[in-house]
């Protein structure tokens, strides 16, 4: 099997960032954990784990792509001949077996340049909105368009479109597949279980953010790629505009002049879920889980769109972004020197 390294990036996961760290650190991997400016302990933790840690200048705006740039590149200098490296977000464990089952299939495929498998949620059924994302990552085995940010890549093709782009404060694992496959590289997804996910979603207002996320993200990369071969995340941000603007403006702005009848408009939304959890049951997912997945597609259209929006307007008003964020910090890093156990 071809060398193998490991970058963790994190801010503030506390006993997440010390469970992701255990399911990594051993075998004679350099694990490389990339820190954000954490304040419950994280780097004295990780070091007593015996973990290479980068602390990041945070005077410089922090996004997830380029911590991972700086992990990949301390990686490097540590172990030069690294064939592979597995991303990890700190609020994950990798599964026992999957860095052997990853880098075989590297090995195997010289075509590819990112494998991932089938990431789930620690927490499944502790609320809907961890339910939401358990279902969100139920995507078929086999070539995919995408990755997320927990997956293994091959280091050679991953220097050579010159990493994540570290300017973008969402989709960057998107951005980046788009520029490998463009060079040919394939991303390929398998069935095999990668990771457990600790999402900690317990409020709407957390799950809308998340949403308004997306939008933001795929509004940028469908701006910076534009329509080939990126049909599909054109289409996305098509059908966001549409279903979260063009709709509910069309039923308010007619009521008058229609005498009360454009609300009937909002049908439309009826039919869309209906669609939706037809598409969800042929993948597989319960009558109710497909019932979840299909109005957390319609509703999500709003926030999706209200982040397409926001996009464009710091576009055009020349500003920078900043970080948007759904989570708050976790459980302190028990038993980092000189900190105390907190609750967020």
């Amino acid at each position: 099997m071809s060398e193998l390294g490991l970058v963790v990036i994190g801010r503030n996961e506390g006993d997440r960032l010390r469970r992701c760290l255990g399911s990594v650190v051993g075998r004679g991997r350099v694990v490389v954990y990339v820190d954000s400016g954490s304040t419950d302990g994280s780097v004295a933790m990780a070091r007593s784990l015996g973990v290479e840690v980068v602390e990041l200048d945070m005077s410089t705006p922090f996004t997830a792509a380029r911590a991972r740039n700086a992990g990949l590149g301390r990686l490097l200098e540590l172990d030069p001949g690294v064939d592979y490296v597995q991303f990890v977000d700190g609020d994950c464990s990798v599964v026992a077996g999957w860095l052997e089952r990853a880098a075989v299939e590297l090995d195997g495929r010289p075509d590819c340049s990112v494998v991932c498998g089938r990431l789930r949620e620690q927490y499944r059924d502790r609320t809907i909105y961890n339910r939401l994302a358990d279902l969100e990552w139920d995507r078929p085995a086999g070539e995919a368009l995408a990755c997320g940010g927990i997956a293994m890549m091959r280091v050679a093709d991953l220097r050579a479109v010159g990493g994540f782009d570290p300017t973008l404060i969402a989709g960057e694992e998107p951005e980046l597949c788009v520029r490998l496959r463009r060079r040919g590289g394939k991303v390929v997804r398998l069935a095999d279980d990668m990771a457990w996910h600790d999402a900690a979603m317990t409020r709407f207002g957390q799950w809308w953010r998340r949403m308004v996320r997306a939008g933001f993200a795929s509004a940028q990369g469908a701006w910076l790629h534009g329509a080939a071969p990126e049909r599909h995340c054109v289409r996305q941000v098509r059908s966001n505009w549409f279903w979260g603007i063009v709709v509910p403006a069309l039923a308010l702005g007619l009521a008058w002049p229609s005498r009360g009848l454009s609300p009937a408009l909002l049908l439309g939304y009826l039919a869309l879920g209906l669609r939706t959890w037809r598409g969800a049951r042929r993948r597989g997912m319960t009558s109710a889980d497909a019932g979840l997945y299909a109005a957390a597609c319609v509703v999500g259209k709003l926030p999706q769109a209200w982040g397409q929006a926001r996009f464009h307007a710091l576009r055009l008003l020349g500003r920078g972004a900043s970080l948007i964020e759904y989570k708050g910090p976790a459980a302190a890093a028990v038993g980092a020197p000189g900190v105390t156990t907190s609750r967020a």
